[in-house]
């Protein structure tokens, strides 16, 4: 395997953030990527001032002014130290940084204000939660008597002698994590965390415990918490879909149809609805009649309905399909796009929701386990100042993204320049 996909590898596997749930309105649940810190190394590498490396042996001194094993908190009588909080303060900088890159904003307004703190000092607590969250998983783990597997244990050991033989180095190697604010040790450390996290996970919610939860549990998390419902409609529009207009009060939407059309339109509608009310079997009926005269322009894409959420749909479809049951067809029903014929829809796949529902009572784990091992912080943490912090860890990440991209490419030349050496004598 060529050091270029080491490289991305061992990007990937840094991605150690916690599961955030979605609101039904974001779509599906998603993972953080903590490796983004290292990606924005790479991106403004030529942007910011790379940090002279030499004589810098903790990361952490250099950037926060705290040694990385320095307590800054507790968590019940579990101590969290700086080089973890740090690593979390970091992740959680260049998350937020990349969620607002989707407004056009690139810097943080550090003294915002945050729900009665400042931006800076709600990015720091956030970071403690998940510092005090993930030294609680292995402690957590232990007393449910479970343990990462020894084969777990000897791939990271395998990981570690390849990447100290692909860089050189024990300094190269501690270089290349600090890219993404870790050291060989707290990588570790998080990692196995994680993999504690999946272990509890499944012990509590797992398919073969008690805690799985059912269809009819999962059923009304989907319709009642998160809002989900199906239906399918055929639709009649009202609307030219091919022409936007601006309306002489400033106002824009498609332009309406004639009013002999409309007429028309709402005349074939209530016919169609008269055949589904006189038909034996309605709903193999609705299929056919949807097919044949619905003019969805989503049909093609959704042939066996929509899958959606409260807030999705305009407001009179979403009324009109949440009155229903599953299999109960509507009245005729006019929105600003036409009129709507509604066939409510039993939810399909309930696995999808399933993952959701576990992960928000994995969760509700967390707080419970925050509430329960409270935390304490030093006066170390105090002394941290996130936006300085901040400025000082994208220095060191771009210093250390140069050197390992130097002996990435350096390695690549070497191995080129052999290759053309063998062409050659052959």
């Amino acid at each position: 395997m060529t050091m270029t996909k080491r490289f991305l590898s061992l990007a990937l596997a840094l991605a150690l953030g916690t599961t955030l749930m979605a609101g039904c309105s974001k779509g599906d649940s998603s993972s953080a990527d903590a490796s983004g810190s290292s990606s924005a190394g790479a991106s403004s590498a030529s942007q910011i001032e790379p940090m002279d490396l030499t004589g810098i042996t903790d990361p952490f001194l250099a950037t926060a002014g705290l040694a990385g094993d320095t307590v800054v908190a507790t968590a019940g009588d579990y101590e969290i130290t700086a080089d973890n909080l740090l690593y979390w303060l970091n992740y959680n900088i260049s998350y937020t940084l990349q969620q607002y890159s989707y407004y056009g904003m690139t810097e943080i307004p550090w003294d915002s204000d945050v729900g009665g703190v400042t931006a800076e000092q709600s990015m720091l607590y956030t970071a403690l939660q998940l510092a005090a969250f993930y030294r609680l998983l292995p402690e957590i783990g232990a007393q449910e008597g479970l343990s990462i597997p020894q084969e777990t244990l000897d791939d990271m050991d395998a990981d570690e002698a390849y990447f100290l033989a692909e860089l050189g180095s024990e300094t190269a190697m501690e270089h290349y994590f600090w890219m993404a604010m870790m050291t060989p040790a707290t990588f570790r450390e998080n990692y196995l965390a994680g993999e504690m996290n999946a272990m509890l996970q499944e012990h509590y919610f797992g398919q073969d415990s008690e805690g799985y939860p059912t269809d009819a549990e999962v059923l009304s998390f989907a319709q009642d918490e998160e809002g989900y419902y199906r239906a399918k409609h055929i639709l009649l529009l009202t609307k030219d879909m091919e022409n936007w207009v601006t309306n002489e009060d400033g106002t824009s939407g498609y332009a309406p149809l004639g009013d002999d059309v409309v007429a028309e339109k709402k005349a074939q509608a209530d016919d169609l609805l008269a055949q589904l009310r006189a038909a034996d079997d309605p709903v193999a009926l609705f299929d056919t009649l949807m097919n044949e005269y619905s003019e969805d322009t989503g049909l093609a894409a959704n042939p066996d309905g929509y899958t959606t959420c409260k807030g999705e749909m305009v407001p009179e479809f979403e009324e009109a399909a949440l009155a229903l049951k599953d299999g109960e067809i509507s009245d005729v029903v006019e929105s600003t796009y036409g009129y709507h014929i509604i066939l409510r829809l039993p939810l399909e796949d309930l696995d999808q929701f399933r993952d959701a529902l576990v992960s928000q009572r994995m969760q509700d784990k967390s707080e419970q386990w925050l509430e329960e091992y409270p935390i304490t912080t030093t006066d170390a943490y105090d002394k941290i100042d996130p936006s300085d912090f901040w400025e000082k860890a994208q220095s060191l990440q771009s210093g250390a993204y140069n050197e390992i991209m130097a002996i990435t490419e350096a390695k690549e030349a070497d191995s080129s320049a052999s290759s053309s050496a063998a062409g050659s004598q052959g």
